[in-house]
Formats: C-alpha cells, sequence, structure tokens
C-alpha cells in the first residue's frame, strides 16, 4: 500500500508537470513514429514505438492529444521505475532490519510493527529522492526513451530480488525467464539495461554460494561481462549478421531467389535450438534447458526489432536508413551511419594515417543477385600512434580546441598516457559523470551548459549574473540527498557487504563503465546527463538505507522502534521534499509550447507546395510531428540537408508524401549512390571562367570525362573546375508563374549568378543544385533561417525573407552586402501576414514558465525576424507599421520572460526612429549590466569552459555600442565600448 501510494504520488508528479506537446530533440520523431509506427534513427526503439502506438489509439482522433498521451507513457514508466525501487528498497532493507550478526539470515523471519514502519519509510525516501531527481524527472515529462530503460533496469533488480527469496522452490527459475523477456524487450528500447547484468550475476552467486571465493567472484564477473557482450556483439548484430551471410551465399552462390537465404537460415537457427532442448532433456541438464529457455525468452523480446524492416518495407514517410532487407537492416543495428570511436586501443588526435585497406561490403539488390555497392574504408595507422584506452583520438580542430581546455597537448605531438587520463579523469569521468551525478543530489548551479555543482555554501547569488542567480534551474540541496546515501553506503557495507557490493556494481556499470564506453569528445552539442540514471538509480538505494542508518544513530535518543522509524522517516523525508520544492519550477513543462509552435511557425512560413531545408535535429523533429501527427502543412516538402548526403534519404524525396509531390531530382540512383558523389572537390580549370548549371548536373548525369580527376589512390572522381556557377532564367515564363512580388519586378534577372567557394561540393549541395536547375521555379524553395550559412552556398543575393524562412528566386536583392547578416530580400507583406497573424507564441509572455537554453534559440530568432521586418519597413518611412510590428515583439516576446539576447540590440535603432527611445535605452542599459555582469563572473572561473557565453556577451557589448553609436547616445556607446575593451583588449 505504501509502495503503491510512492507510486501515485510519482505520477501525479509526473503528470501535472508534463510537456503537452513534442520537446526538443528526439522527441518529436519518437512520437511521430509511435503515431504511426514509422522507422526513427538506427538503432530504433520498436518496444517504445509499440507501446507508444498502444497509448496514441486513446486520443479517439484527438492528434492534439497525440503528444500528451505518448508522453504520458514516459511518465507512467518512471513512475513504475519508481514502484519497483521502492520494492527492491524494502526487500534490501527487511535484510539489514532482520540481520543477526553470526547467524544466517531467516528468510521466513517477519519484522515488528516498528521494523516495518522503519522499512517502508527508508523505501519511500529513497523511492521518492529518485523521483525528484534532476535527471530522471526531465526524462519522465517527455517523450523519449530514457524514461522506459529505467523502468527495465527496475524490473530486472526487483525480479532477481524476488528470485533470490524464492531460489529453493522448484519452480524458481520461472523468475530468471521473466529477467530474461524483459531485457530482450528492453533491447527494443535501450541497451542501458543490459548493464545491471554483472549485478545480478553476483546476485544469483551469493544466492547459491553460501562461501564464496574470490575466485568465484572473479568467475561471475567475468561470466556475465560474457553474457553482456553476447547479447551485444552475439544476439542484436550477430544473428541478423549470420542470416545476412546465409541469404548472400544462397542467392548469388546457390542461385535461389531473394529471401531463400534468409528462410534456410530460420530453419537451421531453429532445429539448433530444438536439439539443444532434446539433448537438456535427455541428458537432464537443467541449467542447459535453462539457458536456452533464457536464449529463447530474449528472442522473444529481441522480436519487437521485426517491425523495422516490415514496417520500412511499406517505404512510409520516416524510413530512415531504408532497413527493408536483412542486409540494410544489419546495417540499421549496428549504427553504422554514426561511425564509431575508438575503446581499448586505438589511434590518438594527430596519428597520420599511411594506407586505406577495403572494409566489409555493403550489398545491394541488382537484378537477381546482392552485387557490392561499395565497401567500407578502413584507415590504418602506424603502432607507434596507437595506445591503450585512447580518449583524446578526435582529429577535429573543434574537438583539439577543446582538447587544450582540460590537458596540455600539443598538435603535432602524440599525447602521454598521463595526459591520455588526465582528460578521462578530469572531463569524461570528472565533468560529463560526477558533475552531472552531483546535479542530483547536492544541486545545479543552473540550466546554462557546462553549468557546475551547486554545494551548500554557494547559496548566495552576490556577484552572480541575472542569467543565472534567477534560474530556476538553480538548486540547492545542500547535499542532504549525498549526506544520507552515503549513510546507507557505510551502514549498508558494514552489515550486509554482499549486498553492498551488487549495489556499487550496479552504481559503477551503469556509471562510470558507461563513461569508459561512450568516450565522449570534448564537446557536445547539449548535457548528456540523461545516460547515467542508472547510477542516481542505484545511488537512491543507498538513500533509502540511509534512513536505517539514521535511526541506528538515534537509538541513544529514542528507544522506541516506532517512535525511532518515524522520526528517522521524517528527517529523511527532508532530501525528497527539499529536492521537489527546488526542481518543481525547472521540470514544470505544463504550459510550454514553444518547440511544436516553432515547427508551426516555420512551415507556415512556405508558400503551398514548398520545399523547405532545414538543419538538424532541432529543426526538424518537431516538424515531423506538426506534419505526421497533426496533419500541419502536409504540402510542405521537409528535406533535412544532413540527410541529403545519403543515398536511401534522396531515394524517399523521390515518392510522394501526402500532398507533396516528388522532389524535382534529375540524378539517377547510380549518380549519389553511396561511395558515388558523396564530394566533388573544387579542381581549378583555368580554361573554364564559368559554367552553366544545367549542364553542369547533366555533366554529373553522364559521368562526364571532363569533370572526372585522379585521386591518390588512382581511383576516379567528379570535381567542378570553377567556382563560378549560373543559371539561365526564363524570365517570362517566371513572371507567368506569378511569383514574383510586384515591387520586385525589376529585380528579376535573366541569369542567376553565384560563387561557390572553394569547398567540396557535399552531395546534400548537389541535390540542392539538381533542383535548382530541374525545378524550373515550379516549386517554392526554402531555406529554414536557423541553417548554417555554409550551406547557403553563396545562394543569399537571391533570397527573400518570408518568415522563419529565405525563398529562392531569380530576383536579386538590391545592394546586398555579403558582410551583413542580412540575408536578401524582406518581403514585407508577406512577411507582416506571417509573423503578425499566423504564427503562434503561446506562453513565450508568461515569466513563470521556465525556458531552458534550448527553448530560448528560437525566440531570439523571432526577434532578428522582427527586427529585419521593422527595418525594411522603416525603410519606407512606414513608422506606423514598424512600431505595430516592435509592439508585437514586445508583448509576445518581453524580457521578463525571454531575456534580451545578443540580437536583441538589433532593435534599439527602430525603436527610436519610432519615438520610443526610453524603452531603447532600457534595452541597452539591461544588456549592457548583463554582459558586465556575465564577463565579470565568468573572468573569475575557468572560463574557457562557457565560450559560448563570454562570446556572446562581447557581441552584446558590441552591438550596443554600435546602436548607441548610430542613435548618437555617446554615453552609452562610451560605457560599451569600455567594457569591451577591458574584456577583450585589442592587440
Amino acid at each position: 500500500m505504501v509502495g503503491w501510494l510512492v507510486f501515485a504520488l510519482a505520477t501525479l508528479t509526473y503528470l501535472l508537470t508534463l510537456e503537452p506537446t513534442a520537446s526538443f530533440w528526439d522527441c518529436g520523431e519518437f512520437i511521430a513514429c509511435s503515431y504511426k509506427l514509422l522507422v526513427p534513427h538506427p538503432p530504433g526503439a520498436p518496444t517504445f514505438l509499440l507501446l507508444g502506438r498502444l497509448f496514441s489509439l486513446f486520443a479517439f482522433g484527438d492528434v492534439t492529444k497525440v503528444s500528451v498521451l505518448i508522453n504520458t507513457l514516459s511518465a507512467l514508466s518512471s513512475s513504475f521505475t519508481v514502484l519497483f525501487l521502492f520494492w527492491t528498497i524494502t526487500m534490501l532493507a527487511k535484510k539489514l532490519v532482520l540481520h543477526r550478526p553470526g547467524l544466517p539470515n531467516d528468510r521466513l523471519a517477519e519484522p515488528t510493527g516498528g521494523q516495518t514502519a522503519l522499512i517502508l519509510g527508508a523505501g519511500a525516501v529513497g523511492a521518492l529522492a529518485f523521483a525528484f531527481s534532476d535527471s530522471f524527472w526531465f526524462n519522465a515529462v517527455e517523450a523519449e526513451v530514457y524514461a522506459m530503460s529505467a523502468l527495465c533496469t527496475s524490473v530486472v533488480v526487483w525480479i532477481m530480488l524476488k528470485w533470490e527469496n524464492r531460489a529453493d522452490e522448484p519452480d524458481s527459475d520461472k523468475w530468471l525467464l521473466l529477467i530474461a523477456l524483459v531485457i530482450g524487450l528492453s533491447i527494443g528500447v535501450h541497451l542501458l539495461n543490459l548493464l545491471a547484468i554483472p549485478a545480478l550475476g553476483f546476485i544469483y552467486y551469493y544466492r547459491r554460494h553460501a562461501n564464496p571465493t574470490l575466485a568465484g567472484g572473479i568467475l561471475t564477473l567475468v561470466i556475465s561481462s560474457v553474457i553482456v557482450g553476447l547479447i551485444l556483439a552475439g544476439i542484436i548484430p550477430g544473428l541478423p549478421t549470420l542470416a545476412g551471410a546465409f541469404e548472400v551465399f544462397f542467392v548469388n552462390s546457390i542461385g535461389l531467389p531473394f529471401n531463400f537465404g534468409l528462410v534456410i537460415f530460420l530453419v537451421v537457427f531453429v532445429g539448433l535450438i530444438w536439439f539443444g532442448f532434446r539433448t537438456s532433456f535427455r541428458t537432464h541438464n537443467r541449467l542447459l534447458n535453462t539457458a536456452l529457455l533464457c536464449f529463447v525468452f530474449i528472442l522473444i523480446g529481441y522480436s519487437s526489432y521485426l517491425i523495422v524492416p516490415i514496417r520500412s518495407s511499406y517505404h512510409p514517410t520516416i524510413n530512415e536508413n531504408d532497413p527493408e532487407d536483412i542486409l540494410s537492416f544489419v546495417s540499421y543495428l549496428k549504427r553504422e551511419q554514426y561511425g564509431d570511436r575508438p575503446l581499448l586501443y586505438g589511434p590518438q588526435f594527430n596519428a597520420e594515417p599511411i594506407d586505406q585497406k577495403e572494409g566489409a561490403p555493403r550489398y545491394v539488390r541488382k537484378g537477381d543477385k546482392y552485387v557490392v555497392a561499395e565497401r567500407k574504408l578502413e584507415t590504418i595507422y602506424r603502432d607507434e600512434d596507437k595506445m591503450l584506452l585512447p580518449r583524446i583520438y578526435s582529429p577535429d580542430p573543434s574537438h583539439i580546441y577543446n582538447y587544450k581546455k582540460w590537458v596540455d597537448i600539443q598538435e603535432g605531438v602524440k599525447p602521454t598516457m598521463g595526459q591520455n587520463l588526465g582528460f578521462l579523469t578530469k572531463y569524461q569521468i570528472g565533468h560529463m559523470y560526477w558533475r552531472y551525478f552531483l546535479w542530483n543530489y547536492v544541486g545545479r548551479e543552473s540550466d546554462i551548459q557546462q553549468a557546475g555543482v551547486i554545494w551548500p555554501w554557494d547559496g548566495g547569488k552576490a556577484g552572480l549574473p541575472e542569467r543565472i542567480a534567477d534560474s530556476p534551474a538553480r538548486n540547492n540541496f545542500y547535499a542532504i540527498p549525498l549526506i544520507l546515501g552515503l549513510l546507507g553506503l557505510f551502514y549498508q557495507a558494514r552489515r550486509d557487504g554482499r549486498n553492498a557490493f551488487v549495489v556499487g556494481l550496479l552504481f559503477v556499470f551503469t556509471g562510470l563503465a558507461i563513461v569508459i564506453y561512450l568516450n565522449q569528445p570534448p564537446i557536445e552539442p547539449r548535457e548528456r546527463d540523461y545516460t547515467f540514471t542508472g547510477g542516481t538509480y542505484a545511488f537512491a538505494i543507498w538513500i533509502g538505507l540511509g534512513v536505517l542508518g539514521l535511526a541506528d544513530l538515534l537509538k541513544a535518543v529514542l528507544k522506541a522502534d516506532g517512535a525511532r522509524a518515524i522520526a528517522a522517516t521524517l528527517l529523511g523525508l527532508l532530501a525528497p521534499g527539499l529536492m521537489a520544492a527546488q526542481g518543481w519550477d525547472d521540470h514544470d513543462r505544463s504550459d510550454r509550447y514553444n518547440s511544436v509552435d516553432s515547427a508551426k511557425n516555420l512551415l507556415n512560413s512556405c508558400a503551398p507546395n514548398a520545399i523547405l531545408f532545414t538543419n538538424g535535429d532541432n529543426d526538424t523533429f518537431p516538424l515531423w510531428y506538426a506534419q505526421e501527427v497533426e496533419g500541419i502543412r502536409t504540402d510542405v516538402r521537409v528535406a533535412v540537408l544532413s540527410y541529403l548526403n545519403t543515398d536511401w534519404y534522396i531515394n524517399q524525396m523521390k515518392r510522394d508524401s501526402y500532398k507533396s509531390a516528388p522532389l524535382p531530382i534529375s540524378m539517377s540512383p547510380e549518380d549519389y549512390a553511396q561511395g558515388t558523389n558523396d564530394y566533388l572537390p573544387y579542381v581549378e580549370n583555368p580554361a573554364v571562367q564559368d559554367v552553366n548549371l544545367k549542364e553542369f548536373i547533366q555533366l554529373v548525369d553522364q559521368n562526364s570525362p571532363l569533370l572526372q580527376v585522379q585521386t591518390q589512390s588512382g581511383r576516379s572522381m567528379l570535381s567542378f573546375p570553377t567556382r563560378k556557377f549560373f543559371l539561365p532564367v526564363d524570365t517570362t515564363a517566371v513572371e507567368s508563374l506569378g511569383i514574383i512580388p510586384k515591387d520586385r519586378r525589376k529585380q528579376v534577372v535573366s541569369r542567376m549568378e553565384w560563387d561557390m567557394g572553394k569547398g567540396a561540393i557535399e552531395k546534400k549541395n548537389l541535390v540542392i543544385l539538381d533542383m535548382l536547375a530541374t525545378n524550373n521555379w515550379k516549386r517554392p524553395i526554402y531555406f529554414s533561417t536557423t541553417v548554417n550559412s555554409d550551406d547557403y552556398m553563396n545562394l543569399q543575393p537571391y533570397f527573400q525573407l518570408e518568415g522563419l524562412a529565405y525563398r529562392i528566386l531569380p530576383a536579386r536583392a538590391p545592394n546586398y552586402n555579403p558582410r551583413s547578416q542580412d540575408d536578401g530580400y524582406v518581403a514585407k507583406d508577406i512577411m507582416f501576414e506571417n509573423m503578425m497573424h499566423k504564427f503562434a507564441y503561446r506562453n513565450l509572455d508568461r515569466a513563470d514558465i521556465f525556458y531552458d537554453e534550448n527553448n530560448l534559440r528560437f525566440p531570439s530568432n523571432y526577434r532578428r525576424q522582427f527586427s529585419r521586418l521593422t527595418d525594411a519597413y522603416l525603410a519606407e518611412g512606414d513608422k506606423a507599421k514598424a512600431k505595430q510590428i516592435l509592439d508585437k515583439a514586445f508583448t509576445v516576446m518581453p524580457d521578463k520572460s525571454i531575456m534580451y539576447d545578443y540580437s536583441s540590440a538589433q532593435l534599439v535603432v527602430p525603436l527610436v526612429q519610432v519615438g520610443e527611445k526610453a524603452r531603447a535605452n532600457e534595452m541597452m542599459d539591461t544588456m549592457t549590466n548583463r554582459a558586465q555582469q556575465t564577463l565579470a563572473y565568468y573572468s573569475t572561473r575557468n572560463s574557457a569552459l562557457f565560450d559560448m557565453e563570454v562570446q556572446s556577451s562581447l557581441i552584446s557589448l558590441q552591438s550596443v555600442y554600435r546602436a548607441a553609436e548610430q542613435v548618437g547616445d555617446q554615453a552609452r556607446a562610451k560605457k560599451a565600448y569600455d567594457l569591451l575593451n577591458q574584456y577583450y583588449p585589442r592587440q
């Protein structure tokens, strides 16, 4: 009953703080793929998708409820995790309470009333502490796999303890089979659950051996690690890889039709399992029989993955990697598109490649055979350039720059093992693990990336920047949960060393072991604390057991068991109570709509039947949600630039999608197959002054010798001979299409000209160029304003800003300045209608809603576009419209809810021009003071970790200086200038 009460409290908390729509990052993708059983990014999460689909059915046709329901799946997964954690803690606490020194445990003994109260108090405190921990709470209110992964971990630990209590019963092995099934199902969620197996192995060993030995413990660790390895490498990718080898052999060598090799493999595989069971019955081998049953139950859970090739074969709208056959399915499972990192042995960061060799082939179907489409190239390094446990491995210049923040490495000099291990301990373990762990049980400085731990003595706000001091994510738990957990650890280690070792093993394998496996680079796009919730789960067990330690300390004061239990529980509840009180405001997403609104606004920036190029996860996944779930603007084809470097995605773009026709791509599949035209280098040909884009695309399609160059390995590849490209424009046809605004008709050009630059043309650029050459302006083509400018290919003079997207038109913006950050021409009337009437800005004006770093980026983009629109009207002398736009900008996004950022200074001059000088002064003063606070604060800290904050503050001062100069405010200009010189003196 107490456990279910804790469950109800956790469930209520998560439902009250649940995000009502799709959060940023992967959530939009997971909701869309759950709703329609689509194929998400590798390695997929089929168990999560199937359960998400079931939950979505309760929307009963109301698509706006789908996101809430699938988010609720995470909420319930989390609260059930809390429930199973409660039961786990109470089982371990019962052993401690009933422990009698020198005597074996009596499993049938029952605790007294006072002891029962103490056990239940321990379970409640530990479970609630985990429920309100920062990382776990974050996962609980959004549609991500980590909440369900934590549930799988908590379930298998609880089941193993149930087995331990029933190990002497004849049918006790059924609990082991249940564990196998849960592990199989967890493969279809996330692989983190597998790391609990070594801890489960020791529970088994200690239960079966009354007198454990060191050799037995080592053997147990080896066997359990082998089991993890067999599942990770043998079952998950191994069985499909073997099936693929059968398929290729029987199709290519024997001449059987497609899929017959797969059928033969399945027959042989099932036959071997049958033979194993038959042998176990004949020999009465219980261990073999149980092992085979566990293997089969893992496969039953793993079978959820069958939905991936099944759904992929129907070519759904989201079909990442197109894993429709056994061979592409293996690539999908292995996450081959993401590459790999050296773990135990490999090259260090400045290792020079000496050769390349062909690796495993990638097969595709052609005719009635499988043919090798490409072979992976494996880079060969000298042995002296390799090292054990390579941590400083990435040659990426941005990574090298960030490595230097942690260790004193020199380019061109091999790092020492000391430096290598220094990076491991300082950054990967210290910064990317212990910092996250302490966030949960000590306190968190703020939501700014790289933010540190706030200790009990750091409670004051004096000298802190406003962005940190007033952040709802600034949570101080005064280390009470940490102290309680350490008390529980010492108490359990002293009274029950074996189970303390089991919990410790769980803590290490779900925390520090992941650090070694991930081998994280020195910079990440976001915080990765969600990866390590297994470690905070294990520590929560000790937080619960800390209540027993408190009770033990209170023995001298309170003699009665009941009074001591109540007192210890009440003291223990301070930890989760403080965590809930501190964490509520920054975990409450109940009124946050920013991500989905930004997606809808971006889609509504486009004309009908448009093609929209987007950048990355946050730029794309909310759009997928809006289209797939809510059916918003399905006429717009969203094309993800990074995916356009792959053949499978280009194939998808050449198919219908809802109201969107196939993209106008003329290249044949042979031209963009993986390994072909992945990039075209610039190889100058002085005889070629410029090149006609249409002719260039035709030459690419023909694999023309005119474009071919030889690589150092003797392989030929296509190149481009000049940076100057042009596209002839049929101006009469363009005008007949009615796509040029009336005020721009004189800007239409008969020939678009641009400079591609000296860099290589990637496949994605080639596809865009193909569409420009093929489309003939029949479909609108847009770039999101958040796309990296390098992907614009210097086409900005032909951009037309219509909201949050640039449209490419054969009309050159007058007086275009490539040094300006203002790209293209502002279509005032279109943009005014979009930003003032069509766009939604729900709750961006509410100061009581917490918007973290990711949620602040899109409002910043809104402000930039409001500024551009205002400037366009002021250039025409229309101050009334300009003031209307400015009022809208400050109404929907006031500083109290969306703080001014460095782009906000663009509004200063327009404010002065429309007679709002007081508001302009207030904005400049606010930005200057905040920048001064921030720079002063980081100047006393390791500011290298906060490059973004420092640079943003410097840019803010620079923007204020320029704005003040423009409006003639010399005093404010001087203050900004002096601060710039103070914190960034010119050499």
